[in-house]
């Protein structure tokens, strides 16, 4: 194993649609290729991008967002999923400066100086020459704190193209890295939330991240990227077990096995968590509810995270047996912890197909997205949430349920500032659209392998 100080590189944009997840996967999968061990990262909560980032490295691929976690877990997070590594990648969110719309938190900007990493700008440039110079002079010079190191071309459309594009950069100050051409094969498909999982694209996904490795071994230089990264700063690493305290984590006595959902339908989920609950004394058991018909022998909890299952309603549905036996773990008191998509799938239905009916309210899929961080306050008491804690968390879905939350012999989950109370708590049960980030709440995971035990 590497022993040494990993170095990191940011890879950002000037906006959404640059095409940095495509060079940054493609970076990854690269340096792979030619036996460098890259850890990958993504910025912000996106779940689908570090599912083609495993792909790539071949390590689990991790989120750094400030707001979910804290500025404080950042360098330790960092440092925890870099261990061995000799390169960290971290791909942006949006833009280079896009954060919180509030106040910009949570942005790569502010990642990559956490990091104290420098950032190589993905421009697409189409419709562009000279005016490259001006564009880049601005991200250089807007925040002294941001050490934007060099510029990738993205979409050049010309040998000629890219000579113009090359002068610009020297008139701003920085290298170029490469210039990738315009590739549509590349694009990878995509739905009403953004990437189709690397999960649901099977080997289709193994394919696309291969092609984005070729494209940008070709037309990156890869040495002169790994040359712009620096030792990411010494510090404490993120520790599982410490943050769960060790008096959670007993050495001796019974396990409680932890089913977790995942497969095609339910692939929202972060590396962290699974740590997390292992270190709290849990045993972590995978469940496909599109494929298992029962949970794993002895579970006594359940998270159901978030994901697609609006997709696979009818194979969801028709998974009976499932279903009936995550109702009846409901129904003897189980803490059963349930975001987004697992809050549809606890649903007496989903688009007018059976659900595990655990929850007195119906899904349905909507043609309004609901994006964005929210600050939330628990209204009630749970196996997971104390009543009264607050948590910074983030939504993202295009389905609603009726009733919102609270309805029969169920209380609100949530409350946050603009928005009516949302959620279902009753006996074990938490559901609710908030996605919340498990580093950032490892009272929650605690309070969970507890109540399971």
């Amino acid at each position: 194993m590497n022993t040494a100080t990993p170095r990191a590189v940011v890879l950002a944009a000037p906006s959404s649609g640059s095409g940095k997840t495509t060079v940054s996967t493609g970076l990854m999968a690269a340096l792979a290729r030619r036996g460098t061990r890259v850890a990958p990262f993504k910025v912000g909560p996106d779940y689908i991008d570090p599912g083609y980032h495993t792909l790539a490295a071949g390590l689990p691929g991790r989120n750094l967002d400030p707001v979910l976690v804290g500025t404080d877990r950042i360098g330790p997070l960092a440092r925890h999923g870099s261990a061995g590594a000799e390169v960290a990648v971290v791909e942006g969110v949006m833009g280079l400066f896009d954060g919180r719309v509030a106040d910009g938190a949570g942005s790569t900007a502010q990642v990559a100086a956490l990091l104290g990493a420098p950032v190589v700008l993905v421009v697409d440039v189409r419709g562009q020459s000279r005016s490259l110079a001006a564009l880049l002079h601005g991200f250089r010079s807007f925040d002294p704190g941001v050490d934007v190191a060099g510029v990738i071309l993205n979409r050049v459309g010309s040998p000629r193209h890219v000579e113009v594009l090359t002068a610009a950069a020297d008139e701003a100050g920085l290298p170029v890295l490469g210039a990738v051409p315009r590739r549509a094969e590349l694009v990878v498909p995509s739905r009403h939330l953004g990437l189709v999982t690397a999960a649901e694209h099977g080997a289709a996904a193994r394919a696309a991240v291969d092609a984005m490795a070729e494209l940008v071994a070709e037309h990156v230089d890869l040495d002169a990227v790994v040359a712009t990264a620096r030792p990411l700063p010494e510090g404490p690493v993120w520790d599982p077990a410490a943050e769960v305290g060790a008096a959670q984590a007993p050495a001796t006595g019974r396990r409680p096995v932890i089913a977790v959902a995942g497969g095609p339908a339910f692939g929202f989920g972060y590396a962290e968590h699974a740590e997390l609950l292992r270190a709290a004394g849990a045993d972590v058991e995978l469940v496909d509810p599109l494929r298992d018909a029962s949970l794993p022998e002895g579970t006594s909890g359940l998270v159901l995270p978030g994901g697609f299952p609006e997709e696979h309603v009818a194979a969801l549905g028709a998974n009976a047996a499932l279903r009936a036996e995550v109702a009846a773990l409901a129904a003897a008191g189980a803490p059963v912890h349930a975001e987004c998509g697992g809050l549809l799938y606890l649903c007496r239905e989903l688009d007018g197909v059976a659900m595990c009916g655990v929850l007195p309210a119906t899904g349905a899929m909507t043609e309004r997205l609901t994006l964005g961080y929210r600050d939330a306050v628990a209204l009630t008491g749970s196996a997971v949430f104390a009543e009264g804690s607050r948590v910074s968390g983030h939504e993202f879905h295009r389905c609603a349920v009726t009733p919102r939350g609270g309805s029969g012999d169920t209380r609100p989950a949530w409350a946050w500032r603009a928005g009516e109370p949302e959620g279902f708590v009753r006996d074990g049960v938490h559901a609710s659209f908030l996605h919340t980030h498990p580093a950032g709440n490892p009272d929650a995971v605690a309070r969970l392998v507890a109540a399971a035990r």
